[in-house]
């Protein structure tokens, strides 16, 4: 059990991977053991009713009958926006309430945008939404959006997520904001732009601040494939497909299904007739696999930055222990 002792913004546990890598069940062992409680770093569990596709698995949430508490899934309506900045504040308010009760914070997810903005501290800069420049942007496709995404902020595209055109479209919108803010071509004198959602990329002028122990979870490629494929088809088996068909019921549109990710993405086109059931699932398994490279890939972008990544292999226990020990938790 984790002794007493005062706990800052850095001093708590990161758990991070591509998807299927088993992040939640290594999160829930450590926190049994050190006294913690999870803060999910995932941008669709925050959702309410999109349980099976974002893989919440929250009867995870418990240890040998014990239950962990968890902390930012269920929090909103799936036709509200969420964002980094809303996250960062949530964070903030749910580590300041685990600390106070001097419990160990552990944040866990595969939202690495989020998690970077966390562990950096980003300074996000407000941004009001421009009704006209979405409904222009909306009917674009996506590598279009990325080029002029591109145009307006070379290399901007690189440093975050471009996988959805609400992404993009968020990530011009701000540039341009920044453009008219600053009448240079998106980048303010004297800072560096991090990303395309214009996040400043400098920490917060914090002396020497310890850092938290970031462990990664790394499996051999082929593995991560097959486990991403078996879950795949366990979750439609399971009822993913009459998930989405019931979130469609409620209201939820097609149109934002199309931005929930890519389990309601192809499973809403396939109810809507677009794709065969076969061909959705095969489609929708390659774009999972293409989605946990990219995930590796911002990862290790991530220690460029500077951030120490711990990387396990298969999520071993035992040497998650020794690094939580070894870090003095």
């Amino acid at each position: 059990m984790r002794m007493d002792k005062p706990i800052n913004q850095f001093d708590n546990i990161v758990i991070i991977g591509p998807t299927a890598t088993g992040k939640t069940q290594l999160a829930v062992q450590l926190a049994h053991k050190l006294s913690g409680e999870i803060i999910s770093a995932d941008s669709r569990q925050v959702y309410r009713g999109m349980d099976i596709g974002t893989g919440k698995d929250l009867i995870d949430y418990n240890y040998k009958g014990i239950p962990i508490p968890y902390h930012l899934i269920d929090i909103i309506d799936p036709m509200e926006e969420y964002n980094v900045a809303q996250f960062q504040k949530d964070f903030q308010r749910v580590h300041s309430d685990i600390t106070n009760r001097n419990k160990l914070p552990i944040l866990c997810g595969g939202t690495g945008f989020y998690i970077k903005a966390v562990l950096l501290d980003y300074k996000i800069p407000i941004a009001e939404p421009d009704k006209q420049l979405r409904e222009k942007l909306e009917s674009w496709k996506l590598e279009d959006l990325i080029r002029e995404l591109e145009a307006i902020s070379p290399g901007a595209s690189a440093k975050t997520p471009v996988d959805t055109k609400r992404r993009v479209i968020r990530a011009i919108e701000i540039h341009k904001n920044r453009r008219k803010e600053t009448g240079e071509r998106g980048k303010d004198k004297g800072t560096s732009t991090s990303s395309a959602t214009g996040v400043n990329e400098h920490r917060s002028p914090i002396p020497n601040p310890p850092s938290p122990l970031v462990i990664g979870i790394d499996f051999h490629r082929e593995v991560i494939r097959e486990r991403i494929t078996n879950r795949l088809h366990h979750r439609i088996n399971n009822g993913m497909i009459e998930e989405v068909k019931s979130l469609l019921k409620n209201g939820v549109t097609h149109e934002r299904m199309d931005i929930l990710g890519l389990e309601y993405r192809f499973i809403s086109r396939y109810l809507s007739g677009k794709y065969e059931k076969e061909e959705m699932i095969s489609l929708l398994n390659t774009a999972i696999h293409q989605f946990a490279k990219k995930q590796m890939t911002f990862f290790r972008n991530m220690e460029k930055n500077g951030v120490q990544i711990h990387w396990i292999s298969e999520g071993n226990v035992e040497m998650a222990q020794e690094l939580v020990k070894k870090f003095g938790f």
